[in-house]
């Protein structure tokens, strides 16, 4: 048991001498995580994806934004997904034909 306590606390505190083999392990190591870890364990905030609900999809083409936010939560499979923005598309008449939604 002595031999593994003062291995983990020479670790630890990096009590190792510049020369020595396990100085240049250690370092490896250190940069084998910096350069291999995927920068998704860092994110902070889950991407935000977009979808389009079209107004035929909607109920008697009504203008509720529970509704739509309810549509497009269900289409990208995200239930308590937070939604960011809505966007109208018109067509070349002024008419809205769809929403498109940012969700996080």
């Amino acid at each position: 048991m002595g031999f593994i306590s003062d291995t983990a606390r020479k670790i630890v505190f990096w009590n190792y001498s510049r020369t020595s083999w396990q100085w240049d392990v250690l370092c490896v190591l250190i940069l084998a995580f910096i350069f291999l870890t995927p920068k998704s364990w860092f994110a902070s905030n889950p991407p935000v994806q977009t979808t389009v609900v079209w107004t035929s999809d909607l109920i008697g083409n009504q203008l509720d934004m529970a509704e739509i936010d309810r549509l497009a939560r269900e289409r990208l499979n995200r239930p308590s997904g937070q939604v960011i923005q809505h966007r109208k598309r018109v067509d070349q008449s002024g008419r809205i034909i769809a929403y498109e939604v940012d969700i996080r």
